[in-house]
């Protein structure tokens, strides 16, 4: 680190070094010996310092977050500048940038950690749940973000209707979760209710724009009405109409069950009746093209 960028008072080799002062009455720089960690002298569990660092980033970021939508909401976004985000906040303007990388970054402070959780949400799905169902449960967390602190959001919200960019930068995120789901969905189609062309790719982003665009709607309406009523209940209601529309179509789980068919449909002919057994989860898309392909083997 530059210099001029070091604390003031503060030697940075300090981070990683004990410091031992120099002896009294004599003069010179201080000596460095091998670094004890604060929570290994207390006997505080590792663990426990860094959650209180995480605890501090987190506040400091909410800091720069708050103020940051204070001044753009009283003096406009175009005449503030970092460093007034960063002194409203308390802070250096180098603090800023460990944070964020521009100014517009600073108003959507929880996407980066919000993308964690979902990722994780995906990774520890239940190998028999529906994909489907794991994509609207993690497109749930998001909305969780914005529900914490309705206040906040309605704000935020207001204002990236006005500021153009803004608005772009709130699209290129809620795009991040998109991509997820797209190849999560992708990942995960059930191999043997496929057969009928090369559409995985097409489902499966047709299904991730779906769910995040349901979770857009539904979040939009409830910030227009400044953050009141159970949005997750209307969410879910969303996630009903999606399910009913692309039904079992993006597949029925990452292991299929031994009760799953491998095979699009079974038949049997009694004098002129056709009988096509489909999955009782199939969609009305699925059961038309088993009833298709029985009647081509009839």
């Amino acid at each position: 680190m530059p210099a001029a960028d070091r604390p003031a008072g503060r030697d940075t080799r300090a981070a990683s070094w004990g410091v031992f002062p120099p002896a009294a009455g004599r003069g010179g720089p201080p000596c460095y010996v091998p670094h004890m960690s604060q929570s290994a002298k207390s006997g505080v569990p590792e663990t426990a310092t860094v959650r209180r660092a995480a605890a501090q980033r987190h506040r400091v970021r909410q800091d720069l977050a708050s103020a940051a939508m204070h001044l753009f909401a009283t003096q406009g976004y175009e005449a503030t500048t970092v460093d007034e985000i960063a002194a409203t906040a308390g802070v250096a303007r180098r603090t800023f940038f460990r944070h964020f990388r521009s100014k517009e970054e600073a108003i959507f402070p929880d996407h980066d950690d919000t993308l964690v959780r979902v990722q994780a949400v995906l990774d520890s799905a239940d190998p028999h749940e529906h994909p489907l169902d794991t994509v609207c449960r993690g497109i749930t967390e998001v909305l969780r973000m914005y529900a914490q602190v309705p206040e906040v959001s309605v704000e935020r919200y207001r204002l990236t209707r006005e500021v153009p960019t803004l608005r772009e930068r709130e699209i290129a995120s809620v795009a991040r979760y998109e991509r997820l789901f797209t190849r999560y969905l992708l990942g995960h189609f059930d191999e043997g209710a496929q057969g009928y062309g090369d559409d995985d790719p097409l489902l499966a982003e047709v299904a991730a724009s779906a769910v995040v665009a349901a979770h857009n709607h539904v979040l939009r309406r409830w910030l227009r009405a400044d953050g009141k009523g159970d949005v997750e209940a209307q969410l879910d209601h969303a996630f009903d109409v999606i399910k009913a529309t692309f039904g079992t179509g993006i597949g029925a789980g990452r292991i299929p069950s031994r009760a799953a068919s491998t095979t699009p449909a079974t038949v049997s002919r009694h004098g002129e009746v056709v009988v096509a057994v489909a999955r009782t989860d199939a969609s009305p898309a699925q059961i038309l093209r088993s009833i298709e392909e029985a009647l081509r083997k009839a």
